[in-house]
Order: structure tokens, then C-alpha cells, then sequence
């Protein structure tokens, strides 16, 4: 169902003197239309505020600052949403976000995102994407939100005309939780070298395929060649720590099992520290809240030692949900991208990422 379109003003014209969306520079999205794919999944198209193309690759995604209040000067949040659009469609961007019980972000986006609104955004980021060169057979295993970019790059190999043998395996609770279901069967209408599997753990409502959760049984029965495959798998922890033990008891490489993770050379190896007795002080003005830092110690290391509630996602300078402004003082960060040059001029920081030089306030 389409919730919503913007009727005019965008221009079909390709021109070849386009300006490119700048990672460095440009920041604001336009919603152009909003288009539910099941009960509590839904799709925001974006285009850049200055008409803008994208470069990017399948698998990654932008950081949203979303205001969880209506009104210039809201209070924002950031999150990290996939891009569910293919990488060879430049003009426009696509996210789709899954509502979660409670969860203060997605069910702002889903309440109150519209067409014509502008919002925020830092991207394209992450390295999950497909391989290069294209390996000869593909499976993309995905569960739950974890379809997003595996639908993305399922697009994006359409657009390519890949000729890689694909199958696109994906699990969820029921029949109505499968998102872009009929865009999967037209892709596998379209090309005998796409398969689709959906597996459904409630098997109700009509569907004549395989039920149940992922097991070694049934991946292997329906993926007879899976050792010979390149898998990208992302999905909940516990569905990816499954799939991966059947993968390597079914004799995948380890160098053919790709996950949607933030993992990278970790920044941030001590989250669990015990509180620090010698070190900088760390103020974080909104909370009130004076902490020690210790010398090996992040600024959110330090916090989370000391019950100081700081958001986070990847803990490796990659995602931005940290992202703070530093009031007074000095610190060292050693990032992976999630904060750009102008931001970090601005004196904006990543507490995951950043060991005080001197006595911090933070505004957090």
C-alpha cells in the first residue's frame, strides 16, 4: 500500500552535470514517498535536498538524525537504517524501517515522517556489500529486518544484469511479515538464475513451502550446493549465530561468510572497565553527572563503568549514534568514519572513540 507520493516537482531528466551527493558536505534528505511493505515495516524514499545523486554500494546505510519532537530545535536521536534500494538507481535513496515495540526512533519515523519533510543524514557508510568480483553463486540468508539490505543488493544485481547464480533465502514469523515478497517472485520471474525461498515459522495462510526456524536439515535440503556458495548473512544475533555454525559444519570458507556487523579493528576494547580512580574528569552537562577517565579509557568506556547512559551502537567510530558536542576541553579520537571533518570542526566527537587530554564537558 502507498501511503503517500509527492505529486510534482522532481525532474526526470538525466543530467550528465548532476552534482553528487557530497559525504563531506551534504546533509539533508526530502522525503518523496512513504510506502508501507507489512504491518510494521515501512519504506521512505529520500532524494538529496539539492537533487543530488548518490554513489554508493548495496549493503550500506546512512545515519538519520531523526527529531523525536516536531518544531525547529528538537531534541534529535541518530539511527542507522539499510538502504532496501538498488546502488544502480542514483537519483534516489531508499530506507525501510522495521517499528519496534518502544523504540522511541522507528515508531517516531513511522508517526511522523511525511512527504515534503526534510530530515538529517550522514552516509553512504558500512562494508557489508557484495564481492568483488561477483562470485559465480551467491546466497543471501537474511531474517526478520535483515532483509533490508539483502533486497538492496538483490535490486542492484537486477539492474547489473549479474548473470551470478542467487538464492535468496529469508525467514520470519509469519506470511505477513514477509517484506517485498512480490518484488522477490517478480525478480525470480524475471531471471531462472534468482531463487527465492521464503521460510515462514508459522505456517498458516496459505503457504505451501517449508515451515520452521533454520536448521541444518532443512538449509541443506533446500540449498543442496550451500558449500559452494558465497553467503551474506544479517538478521538477529541469534539467527546469524545459527546459520553461521550450519554453514561451517556444512564446509562454507570462512572467507565466504559475510555478516552485516560494525565489527572493525576495535577502537574500543575495554566497554566493561571498572570505574577509573585517576584520570581526566568527564562532565556530561544534561545528566549532571562528573565522571573519572581513566588514561586507556573512551569516554564511553569511562560512562558505562560509571552508570552514565550514553547512546551507542557500534562502539568503533563507525555508526555516529554517539555523536556529542564537546563543550569545553580536549580529547583524542581515533574514528572509522561516522563523523565528518566540518562536524568535528563544529566540536562535535564520538565518546566511543575519544580518550580525554584534558578535563571534558560533554553536552550529553
Amino acid at each position: 500500500m502507498v501511503v503517500e507520493r509527492m505529486k510534482d516537482g522532481m525532474d526526470l531528466t538525466c543530467d550528465p552535470a548532476a552534482r553528487w551527493w557530497d559525504r563531506e558536505t551534504d546533509a539533508d534528505l526530502v522525503c518523496l514517498a512513504v510506502h508501507d511493505e507489512t504491518p510494521d515495516i515501512r519504506t521512505f524514499t529520500f532524494a538529496g535536498a539539492q537533487g543530488q545523486s548518490f554513489a554508493l554500494e548495496a549493503g550500506q546505510y546512512f545515519t538519520f538524525d531523526v527529531p523525536l519532537e516536531s518544531g525547529e530545535g528538537a531534541a534529535t536521536e541518530p539511527r542507522c537504517y539499510s538502504l532496501s534500494s538498488s546502488a544502480l538507481r542514483p537519483r534516489t535513496i531508499a530506507v525501510s524501517v522495521k517499528r519496534v515495540p518502544g523504540g522511541r526512533v522507528s515508531n517516531r519515523l513511522h508517526e511522523a515522517l511525511r512527504v515534503g519533510d526534510t530530515i538529517r543524514a550522514m552516509g553512504p557508510s558500512g562494508a557489508f556489500t557484495l564481492p568483488r568480483p561477483l562470485p559465480e553463486k551467491l546466497l543471501l540468508l537474511s531474517a526478520g529486518s535483515g532483509i533490508t539490505p539483502m533486497i538492496a543488493m538483490a535490486r542492484t544485481l537486477a539492474d547489473a544484469a549479474a548473470r551470478t547464480d542467487v538464492v535468496f533465502f529469508h525467514a520470519a514469523r509469519s506470511l505477513a511479515d514477509f517484506a517485498f515478497a512480490a518484488d522477490l517472485q517478480a525478480l525470480a520471474r524475471a531471471n531462472p538464475r534468482f531463487r527465492v525461498i521464503f521460510l515462514p515459522e508459522d505456517g498458516s495462510g496459505g503457504h505451501f513451502g517449508p515451515v520452521g526456524r533454520i536448521s541444518a536439515e532443512l538449509l541443506g535440503a533446500l540449498v543442496p550446493d550451500l558449500a559452494a556458495r558465497t553467503v551474506l548473512c544479517c538478521g538477529p544475533a541469534p539467527f546469524m549465530a545459527a546459520a553461521r555454525a550450519i554453514g561451517v559444519a556444512a564446509g562454507v570458507p570462512q572467507a565466504a561468510w559475510l555478516e552485516e556487523s560494525f565489527d572493525l579493528a576495535p577502537v574500543e576494547s575495554t566497554v566493561d572497565d571498572a570505574p577509573a580512580k585517576t584520570g581526566f574528569s568527564a562532565t556530561f552537562s544534561r545528566q549532571n553527572r562528573t565522571i573519572t577517565v581513566g588514561a586507556d579509557q573512551t569516554l564511553l568506556s569511562a560512562a558505562r563503568a560509571q552508570g552514565v547512559v550514553l547512546p551507542s551502537s557500534c562502539a568503533n567510530g563507525l555508526c555516529g549514534t554517539c555523536k556529542a558536542r564537546l563543550v569545553s576541553g580536549q580529547v583524542a579520537m581515533a574514528h572509522n568514519g561516522g563523523i565528518r571533518q566540518r562536524e568535528i570542526d563544529a566540536g562535535f566527537i564520538l565518546p566511543c572513540c575519544a580518550r580525554p587530554l584534558t578535563d571534558v564537558v560533554i553536552e550529553r
